[in-house]
Formats: C-alpha cells, sequence, structure tokens
C-alpha cells in the first residue's frame, strides 16, 4: 500500500490515490452520500489515471453510495470498497 501524488497521475492535487499492487484506489473520505454527479467526476479521474497506470481502479469511501452511481460505476469498470 502506496499514497501516490495525484499531481504526477494528471488529476486534482487534492485528490487521495493508493496503490495497493493490484489495483489503484481513489479514496473518498466523507459522511454525505456520493451521487450521480461525484460519479462523473470519478470516472473522469479514472479514465485519467488508466492512462498513466494501465491498472483495475476502485472506489473506496466510508459514504453510502447511491445505488444508480453504483450501478454506473460498475459499468465503467470501476468497483467500491467500503471502509
Amino acid at each position: 500500500m502506496k499514497l501516490l501524488d495525484a499531481k504526477q497521475l494528471g488529476v486534482s492535487p487534492r485528490t487521495k490515490i493508493i496503490d495497493y499492487g493490484a489495483f489503484i484506489a481513489i479514496v473518498i473520505e466523507r459522511k454525505s452520500r456520493i451521487i450521480m454527479k461525484d460519479g462523473e467526476k470519478i470516472i473522469e479521474k479514472a479514465k485519467v489515471i488508466q492512462k498513466v497506470k494501465n491498472t483495475p481502479i476502485y472506489l473506496q469511501t466510508n459514504a453510502p453510495v447511491c445505488s444508480k452511481t453504483k450501478t454506473h460505476l460498475e459499468k465503467h469498470d470501476i468497483l467500491i470498497m467500503a471502509e
């Protein structure tokens, strides 16, 4: 488990990204629900990261995820890990 520099990967420096070796996780630490608008931003970040490192992308969060957003993320090959 290694914390990656988001700026080097081409995404916002405020984004927390962890490399687990077999996959990369975008970490969102908040209490409010993750809705579709957030999901679209996550997909954009994942596409940028996959251009640099071709590994599976996961979303690691402790917030509840809207069911439509969860389905949408899974269609784009982004799996969700609950903390």
